[in-house]
């Protein structure tokens, strides 16, 4: 089969409703739209709190996020299988090769891009803003969501970022989960799998999904921040 006539298939199978391609779209947006819900409050409350706050340790967070950043995705998957292998401390919990645990692994990638970007993006607002909000009467929650809401578009890119993120890692979702057909085998990993199958075609048109999705997010973000497409 020709390149010309495995792009020509993959386009069949996306607009002919091919149940096991969709199948395989929608566990990918399931569990990173999952896995980035439960991610993004503790990030950005860690991220905001590192940036407003000086306490013991700081440093040393600051850099152990930093470090995270640029762990490989199959690192983070090799330990959240440990952990969740029946010998490891959540092995209790048997989410091992289920959507609990891809959701539980890219929850983990995504927390240190998350809470690094906010830290960046609360670091940049003006402190008057804070004490202005202060002077206003407002308490200290209110303070903290003013500065929040004046960093509101570069948080938005952190979150973009981190959805990027997870919905494009293979690592880890192979690891923990499984690769499981109609259960845990996502476009990244049936990508990968249709590849070295030699079926080209449904990997084309997992391609294209991914591709379409990065830059639907990212047109949305650019919407949003009022840049416009033109600009």
């Amino acid at each position: 089969m020709t390149l010309l006539q495995a792009t020509q298939q993959a386009f069949e199978l996306l607009l002919g409703g091919d149940a096991a391609l969709w199948n395989i779209i929608g566990v990918s947006l399931r569990v990173s739209t999952l896995a980035l819900i439960c991610a993004v409050p503790p990030a950005v409350a860690m991220g905001f709190a590192l940036a407003t706050f000086t306490f013991p340790g700081r440093r040393v967070l600051v850099v152990l996020l930093q470090t995270l950043l640029a762990l490989p995705t199959v690192v983070i998957g090799l330990i959240m299988y440990l952990l969740l292998s029946r010998q490891g401390v959540l092995g209790a919990w048997h989410w091992l090769f289920t959507q609990q645990a891809m959701i539980l692994g890219q929850a983990v990638l995504a927390f240190p891009i998350l809470a690094a970007m906010t830290l960046s993006a609360v670091q940049s607002v003006d402190k008057r803003a804070a004490e202005t909000a202060k002077t206003l009467g407002a308490g200290r929650m209110q303070a903290m969501w003013t500065v929040l809401l004046e960093a509101r578009f570069a948080v938005l890119v952190a979150i973009t970022t981190g959805f990027g993120r997870v919905l494009s890692e293979i690592g880890c979702a192979m690891m923990v989960g499984g690769n499981i057909a109609g259960v845990t085998r996502n476009i990244t990993t049936a990508i990968a799998l249709e590849t070295s199958k030699g079926e080209f075609a449904q990997g084309i048109a997992l391609g294209v999904v991914l591709v379409a999705l990065a830059l639907a997010v990212n047109f949305t973000m650019a919407f949003f921040q009022g840049k416009g497409l033109t600009r």
